[in-house]
This record gives C-alpha cells, structure tokens and sequence, in this order.
C-alpha cells in the first residue's frame, strides 16, 4: 500500500467481490451460520489477502461464532504417507482427538514454495477457529502476525522463537537425550562421538545439549561437509571410540550414514561399536519420540485456546526410552 493511503476497508472488498458488505463481515467473522455459497466465501477471503485488509483483532473474536473446524499447516508433502513415515503418527493423534472432541479438520500445505506464496497460505488458516503447525523452522513474519491478532494457533514441536510467545506441544529431548548418555556411562563408555545432521532447529539443539549435560566429553561430529564412511568409524575406534549416539530426525539422514559405515567397516554393534539414536526407527536403541501423543495434546491444547480454556501454553512430554540390542558394555580390547 502506497505511502498515505488508507488501509482497506470491508466495503472496498465488498465493492470488488461484488457482495454486500454484510457479506464481508460474516465472512472475516468467520460466521458459518449464516447460509451462503462456499465459493462466496472464498472469493471474498481471496480479496481480503488481496488487499491486505487487518481485521481488528477485538472486534473479530467479538463477532466470531465456532465454526468447529481446525487447521492443520503441514510445511512438506503430508500425503501419501506410510506408517514408516514420521508425520503418520503425528497425523494419526491429530485426527483421533479431533474426531474424540467433535472437530473438522482442514488441511494447508505450505509446500507451494516460500514467500508471499507462503505468506498467503498461512493468512488461509484464519478459515478455521484455530490452527495446529509443525515442521522444523517457523516463518516469522505471518506466523507472528497471528499471535499478535490473537489467533489460536498451537505447534506441534518446541518453539522457542517470537520471543516465547508461540503455544506449543513438544518433546522433551534434553532430558531423554540425558538419559541415553547416562546409560552408556554407567555402561563403562568413556570415549563417545554424537552425529548430528547440519541443519538448526530447536529440537536438534535439545538434543546436543542433553548429551553434553550428560557427557561433556562427547565429540560432536556435524554432517555438513562430514561424510561418514568406513575409515571414519575406523578412526574412531582407533583413537578409544566405543559408542555412537546419533541425532534422530525425520529425515533419518545421520542415523542412515552411521549405520551404513559400520556396515560397510565390517563392524557389528554392539560387539565392536555401540550405537544409540535419540528418537530413531522403534526398537533400536536410544529413546522413542511420542509422536501420535504429542499429536492428540496439541489437540486438546487448541480447542482450550479456542474456547478460552485456562491451560498451559506450552508442553513438554516425556520420551520413553528404549533398551534395544545396539547398546552393551564397552569390548576390551
């Protein structure tokens, strides 16, 4: 918007949407009681992004009713997905406690690509009463325009970012991450290396300062611009390493990489190296990230911010550990 003009108002998009302005103000209030054509609605919500009409936040949670509808804003393909998949059980959660609670779900996708496109999609999410987000970064900018709006959104991960401001469920890595090098130290391990994979996101710096709190000794080996092969794990091995601990992600890079070097070393865990992943594939050692938990609470902690509910905020659920046949006692050599 230029410079000195004034912002946009429910009758400009009423003007252009060709509707009435009593339209437009059940539209961006989210009224679904009121009968109307669903592409009326989307016409009109189509205009408003548009124009970059602000509704006040006051005055639309005053004129809002329930539509009992939730988003849900994935930030990478959500479908198809397989039981294998990290987002199934998170899915699962989410549609289990929606249906339990009586809610509809709609879902964005924010895999049109970034910026405006992106911005545009996230601004779709007021066509719900709430809305559940998860991926491994936040884009700040529409993101924070919703909590400042006073829109209910929950994320399904820690947050960290905006200040502390954002609702959200999450695991709580430091802590399992603790445990896991714990174990390996009452196990008689000594020298340990941690793989993580290069990316940033708040879960992977829980983990890495659960195991430092646990083990400050722990050489951490990042991926980027790290291959690990053979001669790699043969190295460690040479200077005293006798255990792996590995960033568990949903993209399982770090762990695929370890486990692939042992193999190709001819080694076997945990005769020769044991090997911990913090939240990996079930049963191998480490511990279990409960995903499909983490999905049903992120629920329940939405609908409370709906409805005004008094709840915590913000959430941190334990990660069961998982003994698994990779870990055993150091081998004498």
């Amino acid at each position: 918007m230029a410079a000195g003009r004034r912002p946009p108002r429910q009758a400009d998009i009423a003007r252009i949407a060709g509707v009435s302005q009593a339209t437009v103000s059940v539209v961006l209030g989210g009224n679904r009681s009121v009968r109307m054509a669903e592409s009326t609605r989307q016409r009109v919500m189509e205009v408003a992004q548009d124009l970059g009409y602000v509704p006040h936040p006051v005055a639309t949670r005053l004129a809002r009713s329930r539509s009992n509808l939730l988003g849900l804003y994935t930030f990478r393909s959500a479908f198809p997905t397989d039981e294998a998949d990290t987002y199934h059980p998170i899915l699962s959660g989410v549609e289990e406690e929606a249906a339990k609670l009586g809610q509809d779900l709609i879902l964005f996708t924010g895999t049109s690509g970034p910026g405006a496109r992106q911005e545009a999609a996230i601004r779709r999410t007021r066509l719900a009463d709430g809305c559940l987000f998860f991926g491994r970064h936040v884009p700040e900018g529409p993101v924070s325009r919703l909590v400042d709006d006073g829109f209910p959104l929950v994320y399904i991960g820690r947050r960290p970012e905006l200040g502390g401001r954002i609702p959200y469920v999450g695991a709580d890595y430091v802590t399992a991450s603790a445990l896991v090098l714990r174990r390996l130290l009452d196990l008689g391990h000594r020298e340990i290396r941690y793989v993580r994979e290069a990316d940033e996101a708040p879960s992977s710096e829980d983990r890495q300062r659960g195991v430092l709190r646990a083990a400050p000794r722990t050489g951490v080996v990042r991926l980027q611009g790290t291959e690990i092969t053979a001669t790699t794990v043969r190295g460690w091995i040479a200077d005293g390493v006798t255990a792996v601990v590995v960033e568990g992600t949903d993209t399982g890079t770090a762990y695929r990489a370890v486990r692939r070097a042992v193999e190709t070393a001819g080694l076997s865990t945990p005769d020769d190296l044991s090997l911990a992943v913090l939240g990996g594939p079930p049963g191998v050692s480490g511990f279990e990230v409960p995903m499909r938990e983490m999905g049903r609470r992120a629920v329940r902690l939405l609908v409370d911010l709906v409805t005004e509910k008094t709840t915590a905020p913000q959430q941190l659920l334990r990660c069961p550990p998982v003994d698994g046949a990779q870990v055993g006692p150091p081998r004498s050599r």
